[in-house]
């Protein structure tokens, strides 16, 4: 059980020696405003905070800085030097501490779900992996890989593929069936118990046991065979043949058949490049790449933080993790990742042989991507942008605001967050807007960021979309903020409110050809040249906003419709309706409900529940597929 201590005590050592504990936990520097600029993790906290408190000449240059800027500490104790790892883990990744070295990996990567639950399960893309019983394969390094595998998945197994959480009652076969690319379920033309074998199949060709896969196989070629079963016999053929084309466009890179990340670091300055390869079963399947800036770290410092960080998040974590460069704390790390696998892993710094081959891969690929970024180096471009914009500070964190409405309909907000001039996703916000009505931007725009402000922890800086009146709606919204002195979720008063400026698309009317950026104070928008970083930026920023925007109100719009379809079937009301789309979660869903499901939601009858089934099969179209 963690046990937080939320007060933030003063940097006295004398003071903390009595308060902290010989115990595992996390601390957390803040500065005078109350930002979270340093996270660590110790087995004893005691030791390791008390450590920092040397002359500042005999600190690393990195650690100097910070204990320069940090005016309090918060601490967790821990029950283990594990929790204290994964907690760490998730605060940096919430938090974005300035002195951290941080692991901005906001893709989710796509995965194969299969719930052997079901009686015919099929196949499904994933973005999400959960504990909810089903089987996950991956995640996949990108979309088109994972769609290229269940592309073979579905030629060569032939799964069912019709949507919907049961199986759907038919009197004759669907198209796929009779195009020869499903087994046919639903119509009864497949055993459970042979569909069944068919996923075990299935299972040994996601997890890279194609071999043993293609052993079985052939056994069953040749039962068929004796059986005089030729047309069978012919299909299983087909299957070994396409399996086969499958395993010869994999490269083999470890002949022991292991299941390895292999990670490479590449520096130059600054920038760090990471690379992690993937290998499973002694094959190549995939690598993803990081790029991390940080003046002050070194090599080991980076391995070890994405170690820390990268592991945690993940479903799956191979026996043998190889690294490129040291770390120092690589026994409480390789405890940590073993206590989160369930099973001992080994990470190893190779220095001869296929493994050490396999390391400088990973590193000679990091060194390539490297020279692509060597441009982030040229400039400071938070330091450009504070400059360009006469900031009075440097804006690290960014927010980016948005509305959408259609004649006042349905109005939203979004907001989109930028770390150090990279989007930070867990930042997003979407806010349906209920204040407001009719067609009022600056009320809608003002209502956003009053709620936005309510939840504290605020950016350097708001970037709005929009003219002099949007700026001012906003300015209002912070500067009540300021005067108010009002708390966000640390509890304390803002000593430092956000910055705001504005960003609007040039007026045709005028001629004018560029973007432009209204600074409060400043009577005429500031004019960057065409190819200005910092205009570059405001506008990526801004982009971003307005796309998420638009997404959001069409969603809701969509929604609104499709939902519609529920209010032309005789007596469903407000509440069966919500009903249904509480048991079914969509309307697709209930589209595609047998009647026997429909009846099985509370509040619905039979007889209902027929009127329900009967008008979806009278009015079915492709939207409802």
């Amino acid at each position: 059980m963690n046990q937080t201590v939320n007060a933030q005590y003063e940097l006295d050592p004398e003071r903390l020696r009595g308060i902290l504990q010989d115990r595992p936990g996390v601390y957390m520097f803040k500065e005078v405003s109350g930002r979270v600029i340093y996270v660590g993790k110790a087995k004893s906290l005691k030791k390791r905070v008390l450590s920092y408190f040397k002359p500042l000449a005999d600190l690393p240059h990195k650690t100097f800085l910070m204990m320069k800027k940090a005016a309090g500490l918060d601490f967790i104790i821990t029950s283990t030097e594990q929790e204290a790892f994964i907690l760490e883990s998730s605060l940096v990744k919430k938090l974005m501490p300035r002195y951290n070295i941080v692991l901005r990996d906001d893709k989710q990567y796509p995965c194969l779900r299969l719930d052997v639950r079901e009686p015919y399960p099929r196949l499904r893309i994933a973005r999400k992996i959960r504990k909810d019983g089903a089987i996950y394969f991956g995640p996949f390094s990108s979309a088109n890989s994972v769609r290229s595998t269940l592309k073979v998945i579905d030629r060569v197994f032939q799964l069912r593929k019709c949507k919907g959480r049961g199986l759907p009652k038919r009197t004759r076969p669907c198209l796929n069936y009779q195009m020869d690319r499903c087994l046919g379920p639903c119509a009864s033309n497949i055993a459970e118990s042979e569909y069944g074998e068919i996923l075990r199949q299935v299972r040994l060709f996601l997890e890279g046991r194609n071999r043993e896969l293609i052993g079985q196989l052939k056994r069953d070629m040749g039962e068929a065979a004796e059986k005089l079963d030729f047309e069978k016999a012919a299909g299983i053929r087909d299957q070994i043949s396409a399996i086969g084309r499958t395993i010869e466009r994999q490269h083999v890179v470890s002949q022991r058949l292991e299941d390895q990340d292999i990670i490479g670091l590449a520096q130059s300055g600054g920038l760090y490049q990471v690379v992690i390869l993937f290998v499973r079963k002694g094959y190549l399947v995939g690598s993803r790449d990081y790029l991390l800036r940080d003046r002050g770290a070194s090599a080991s410092e980076i391995i070890e933080a994405f170690l820390k960080q990268y592991y945690p998040r993940e479903a799956f974590i191979p026996k043998q993790v190889l690294i490129s460069d040291p770390i120092e704390d690589i026994l409480a790390i390789t405890e940590c990742l073993s206590d989160l696998a369930d099973r001992k892993i080994v990470i190893h710094r190779p220095s001869k042989g296929e493994k050490l081959r396999l390391v400088k891969m990973a590193v000679a690929n990091a060194e390539s991507l490297l020279a692509g970024h060597s441009a982030w180096e040229k400039e400071d471009l938070m330091g450009l942008v504070q400059a360009a914009l006469g900031l009075e500070r440097t804006p690290r964190f960014i927010e980016g605001l948005d509305i959408s409405n259609l004649h006042g309909d349905k109005a939203v907000g979004t907001i989109v967050s930028f770390v150090d001039g990279l989007p930070h996703k867990a930042g997003y916000r979407n806010y349906r807007l209920r204040t407001v009505n009719g067609i009022d931007d600056y009320g809608m725009m003002a209502e956003l960021v009053e709620r936005r402000v309510a939840k504290g922890d605020l950016p350097d800086l708001f970037l709005v979309d929009g003219g002099k009146g949007h700026l001012s709606a906003v300015k209002r919204v912070v500067d009540r903020q300021d005067h108010s002195g009002a708390t966000g979720d640390g509890g304390g008063a803002y000593p430092d409110v956000p910055e705001v400026i504005s960003i609007a698309k040039p007026d045709e009317e005028r001629q004018e050809k560029y973007d432009k950026i209204y600074v409060p104070g400043r009577k005429n928008p500031l004019r960057l040249r065409e190819d200005h970083a910092v205009l570059l930026l405001m506008m990526r920023i801004r982009d971003e906003a307005h796309r998420r925007a638009i997404s959001y109100h069409r969603k809701l719009r969509q929604k609104g419709v499709r939902e519609s379809y529920l209010d032309l079937i005789p007596n469903i009301g407000i509440r069966r309706k919500k009903l249904l789309l509480k048991h079914f979660k969509d309307i697709n869903a209930i589209a595609e409900a047998s009647l026997d499901d429909l009846a099985e939601v509370p509040g619905i009858s039979r007889s209902l529940a027929g009127n329900i089934f009967s008008y979806f099969r009278r009015n079915m179209s492709s939207e409802h597929k």
